[in-house]
């Protein structure tokens, strides 16, 4: 499984390697329009073999398998900067109802049960609501996306100052971590990262 290590410091998109240019740098897409988090920690490149694993923990209900996906992302990366409280992107009640469980809610637990330098961190999974059912958004591009989940989230109380980590399990376009990025930062929230196990390389990659 490809490690995701030369990839943009804002998205994580992965990013060629060049013998000119090794340093941190920022993608075209971020230069031109900064997304509303601060920068997004995705430590694998999702293919094959990182989709076959999260295709049998989402969808065939291998829940045992959050222990094992926590640790791939644990063992790649230095632990990010203190972050308040960590909130999974929620499912909506009836997705959430159909699958038994949230996948991302299971990966913030297991991250703060594992994690002794989170130990000051919060689990906020009922802070983000998802207010409207959207669309499955597999096969959607980066416009519709966002189309999709405009105005699908709302948050429950003031973050004021908060520094907020939104946990996913895989990062595609970015759309649906940009729509919580948003309503967060709306909400008070002072640093907003985003975690998540793999990232997306952009298409014809």
């Amino acid at each position: 499984m490809p490690r995701n290590r030369h990839c943009c410091v804002r998205c994580a998109l992965p990013l060629p390697i060049t013998d000119e240019l090794r340093t941190a740098r920022i993608c075209g897409s971020c230069l031109k329009r900064p997304p509303p988090y601060n920068r997004v920690i995705a430590p694998w490149i999702y293919g094959e073999y990182f989709g076959h694993l999260i295709h049998q923990w989402k969808f065939q209900r291998q829940r045992r398998m959050t222990a094992l996906l926590s640790s791939l992302w644990r063992q790649e990366i230095n632990l990010p900067r203190p972050v308040d409280v960590l909130v999974p992107v929620p499912l909506h009640w009836r997705r959430q109802w159909r699958r038994g469980f949230n996948q991302s809610e299971l990966l913030a637990r297991q991250l703060l049960a594992t994690c002794p330098e989170l130990k000051s961190c919060k689990l906020e999974h009922r802070l983000v609501k998802r207010s409207q059912s959207t669309s499955p958004q597999s096969g959607m591009s980066a416009r519709q996306r966002a189309s999709n989940l405009r105005g699908a989230f709302t948050v429950r109380e003031p973050c004021d100052n908060l520094r907020v980590a939104i946990v996913d399990d895989v990062l595609t376009t970015g759309a649906t971590v940009a729509a919580m990025a948003d309503v967060l930062a709306f909400a008070g929230a002072s640093y907003i990262e985003v975690w998540c196990l793999a990232r997306t390389p952009a298409p014809g990659h």
